[in-house]
């Protein structure tokens, strides 16, 4: 089988990227997606956070682009509610040690252009009254927020769909193959061989096994995140919600139920492969609700509904790898996004849409280059 594009990864990057090429008036894209469903992976199992403040100097212009150029729109231009709520952005801080570490995070963002500032416990506390009175300041990007994830990447795959893009579930991909020096061939786990002009790797964690099949690699780790969600409250805030603490994150939805994520506790330990599907460990669950309880205490008896668990493909130096290797021509990649990547997820996407069709993505991303690891 051959296509102009092959796209390994039927998440919301994989989507999105099928989505923008086909827009741009390429034919022949295939989508392979190793699971079951679309989006089976992170990308229907982060909190949703469209977020700029506290990320990394090298990304940011990424998460930018995003909120400025394509979330406003993006519900209008899929035609379906991808929920994009853009009503702020609090980093909580309990302690002097937090205060100073967000005060770090928002100068690093405010030297690149965002709008992101220090508000102390009396500011805190008018734009959002729940807060506990533990809370004696946050960071404060107003121009951040969160979507659904699960329609967001539907809306891709859809539209994607309807301008006739391929996709294939159950397509395990085995490894790529070099013809000519050039990157053209995806050996698929049954042993059938697809061939196409260029070939997008955005699989998550598994990128990393698929690309050593032609002697790249990235330092990279797959690390475990749960999330939690509430019973459906009355409407109480809009913002999306993180700590200095790294103790939990999370916003309230349209429908009222609350999404809140946290780092793992026992799962990280446990042997458990990236492609089960994992209810969150009791353990886990208790620290989540105590950490939300400590800041949020009129959701102390909130029940918890459901919970899951899901992956992150995070990098040794903690941003992703984006754009063409130099040793591989033909393949792109577009991986180690660390838990950040629904959020620049547009933007990401229309740049590798960009770079297929040859043009000059709208930013610089040579500091998201393969090569950095190994300069």
């Amino acid at each position: 089988m051959k296509a102009d594009v092959i796209i390994i990864g039927g998440g919301i990057v994989g989507s999105a990227t099928a989505y923008y090429l086909a827009k741009r008036g390429v034919k022949d894209i295939i989508v392979l997606e190793s699971s079951a469903s679309i989006g089976h992976g992170a990308s229907s199992r982060n909190g949703g956070g469209v977020r700029q403040s506290g990320r990394d100097v090298r990304e940011l212009p990424v998460a930018m682009l995003a909120v400025q150029k394509f979330w406003p729109t993006l519900s209008e231009e899929l035609g379906v509610n991808t929920e994009y709520t853009q009503e702020g952005n609090l980093r909580l801080g309990k302690t002097e040690a937090h205060m100073k570490k967000l005060n770090q995070l928002a100068d690093n963002c405010k030297a690149m252009g965002l709008d992101v500032r220090m508000v102390d416990k009396q500011e805190a506390h008018t734009i959002n009254p729940y807060l506990s009175d533990d809370v004696i300041g946050a960071s404060f990007c107003p121009t951040d927020g969160h979507a659904n994830p699960l329609t967001t990447t539907l809306g891709y795959y859809m539209k994607a769909l309807e301008m006739g893009v391929h996709f294939y579930t159950h397509a395990k991909v085995k490894g790529l193959k070099k013809i000519k020096g050039k990157v053209s061939e995806v050996i698929m786990s049954d042993g059938e061989v697809l061939s196409a002009k260029t070939i997008i790797l955005a699989a998550g964690y598994a990128s990393r096994a698929i690309m050593n099949t032609i002697g790249l690699d990235i330092p990279m780790d797959d690390v475990i995140d749960g999330c939690i969600v509430t019973e459906m409250e009355p409407k109480m805030f809009s913002q999306m919600l993180g700590t200095a603490a790294a103790d939990f994150y999370g916003h309230q939805t349209h429908h009222g139920s609350f999404v809140f994520g946290a780092v793992a506790g026992p799962e990280a330990y446990m042997d458990i492969p990236p492609e089960t599907t994992n209810f969150a460990h009791p353990d886990t669950l208790g620290a989540t609700c105590r950490a939300v309880e400590g800041y949020i205490p009129a959701l102390a008896r909130s029940k918890i509904v459901r919970s899951w668990t899901g992956w992150c493909d995070c990098t040794s130096d903690g941003v992703c790898v984006l754009g063409p290797v130099e040793e591989a021509p033909g393949l792109i990649l577009a991986c180690g996004f660390n838990g950040h990547g629904f959020g620049t997820a547009p933007a990401v996407a229309y740049m590798l849409a960009q770079m297929t069709c040859g043009e000059k993505p709208l930013l610089d991303l040579s500091a998201l280059r393969y090569e950095r690891f190994y300069d």
